[in-house]
């Protein structure tokens, strides 16, 4: 994510007396309902993440979501089906799905009926009979309304963002369960289908691949977009909207597809047309591009108040330019490839992309890295106007608290620990841990303690001190 300008439930119908009373039993006991084989438990309803503990939820892992979408801006109403497949790791007499706010119609279980229940942004679902460990499971929800963005705890909003004629949807940290069911946790990654029906004259655009766009019914046109490599929800997106849509390659022959706002068209004309440049650049300096294509999503200004890296194709609000094109091509290595375990190590996506910026800059005939790196320390704004920032106000590794994962320390000081990393170990050893990390995590999920372990053992240097002042400290770093 490109660092910020500015920082309901529904009911069921009402059961008569006797079928409370049996949901309430069922809900206690959480008995088996397959016979004496399995006795099964209820799944999670958090995964207890550091920053938000509610997020995600337990008891098993999806492998696939397949999405069908049918929206009209003119009444700002989703009608919307998720067919979900999970493998159950543990026995389940329930299981936990994320989404906010939205109207639940039916939810069936390996194609039986499932009693549900919704409390906040839970939707509690308890199949006909338990789920047996291992068991590959498939859970279809109709569900609709009118969609609401997410608010986070820094004030930001996300989710489905409608506006003007159109709408996007965003998700970093926890949006996607404003417009879709889920286990919205990063360390969940799963493959996805996209299907966007529009009233035509529209574009619906989505991550990776367009497999068909045909007219439909009434005056309709459906895309299908298809996602072969594993992805975290929250960089799962739909815009929809008049975009103009142009297509390529990059020099090395990965697919380019972009849909710009036809009022942004002409200021985003230079930076993205560096788009497949920075790939190939990137491909060279961190290794190969991890997925089958790669595009932009351009919104009209105001839409957000910020970018966000979604998969293969990053939502920008407003014309780009190179710099934050740079950024967010830069996650789709650390961030969308390489994803956090948890929100508290947002310094690898962001300290990561960060330093993507400055080393672009040093081989491009700007600044150089160590240049950079020193107007931080000397509050030199003549060189980076972020330099006189709150950089160093808590250690990237530790945020403060959930509202604190995209202020300043998570980007800069996050990069000023890579460089510190590359002053220790030298251009050669860096530039190999680079790639390196990003070839052994490809499509995976690592931690803070993943990453520094691996870098001592990649570089063979001891790096503690870098660990404990730069990354950790709660001191204020001068130069080494």
């Amino acid at each position: 994510m490109e660092h910020p300008a500015l920082p309901g439930r529904t009911g069921l119908t009402r059961l008569a007396a006797p079928a409370v009373a049996a949901l309430l039993s069922l809900a206690v006991l959480a008995t088996g309902c397959t016979g004496a084989t399995v006795q099964g438990r209820p799944g999670a309803s958090g995964l207890r993440d550091p920053y938000f503990p509610r997020a995600g939820n337990g008891g098993y892992q999806v492998e696939h979501y397949d999405l069908d979408l049918a929206y009209d801006p003119a009444d700002g109403l989703l009608h919307a089906t998720a067919v979900i497949t999970a493998r159950a790791e543990q026995g389940l007499s329930s299981f936990n799905l994320d989404l906010s706010g939205l109207k639940v119609e039916s939810v069936d279980v390996q194609g039986t009926g499932a009693r549900y229940n919704r409390t906040g942004n839970e939707l509690t679902v308890r199949p006909a009979k338990d789920l047996k460990k291992g068991e590959v499971f498939r859970t279809e929800i109709d569900y609709g309304g009118r969609p609401k963005p997410v608010v986070d705890p820094d004030g930001s909003k996300e989710g489905w963002i409608a506006g003007g004629d159109g709408a996007v949807a965003v998700g970093e940290p926890v949006g996607s369960m404003g417009w879709f069911p889920g286990n919205h946790h990063p360390s969940d990654k799963a493959t996805y289908d996209i299907t966007v029906t529009v009233p035509h004259g529209y574009e619906a655009v989505s991550n990776g691949e367009l497999r068909s766009r045909k007219e439909v019914a009434d005056g309709q046109t459906e895309f299908a977009w298809h996602s072969p490599e594993p992805m975290a929800s929250y960089l799962a997106t739909v815009a929809i909207g008049r975009f103009k849509v142009t297509t390529g390659r990059t020099p090395s022959g990965v697919p380019v597809y972009d849909a710009v706002a036809p009022g942004e068209a002409a200021g985003s004309e230079a930076a993205l047309g560096r788009l497949p440049q920075i790939v190939d650049w990137g491909t060279e300096k961190f290794g190969p591009y991890p997925f089958g294509s790669v595009g932009s999503i351009v919104m009209p200004a105001q839409t957000l108040t910020y970018a966000l890296e979604t998969q293969t194709k990053p939502v920008y609000s407003g014309a780009p330019d190179e710099e934050l094109v740079l950024h967010e091509l830069a996650h789709q290595w650390f961030g969308d490839s390489v994803s956090p375990k948890s929100w508290k190590d947002m310094w690898l996506n962001e300290g990561f992309a960060t330093y993507a910026e400055w080393l672009w800059s040093e081989e491009h005939g700007g600044v150089s890295a160590q240049r950079r790196f020193d107007a931080f320390l000397a509050g030199d704004t003549s060189v980076d106007p972020h330099a006189d920032g709150d950089w160093a106000a808590f250690p990237p590794a530790s945020p403060p608290g959930p509202e604190h994962i995209s202020d300043d320390p998570v980007y800069y000081r996050g990069a000023m620990v890579l460089h510190r990393i590359r002053q220790e170990v030298g251009d050669p050893a860096f530039f190999g841990l680079l790639r390196g990390w990003a070839a052994d995590h490809r499509h995976g999920n690592a931690s803070t303690a993943d990453f520094t372990a691996y870098a001592q053992r990649r570089t063979g240097h001891d790096l503690k001190k870098v660990w404990d002042v730069w990354l950790y400290g709660e001191d204020r770093p001068t130069a080494p």
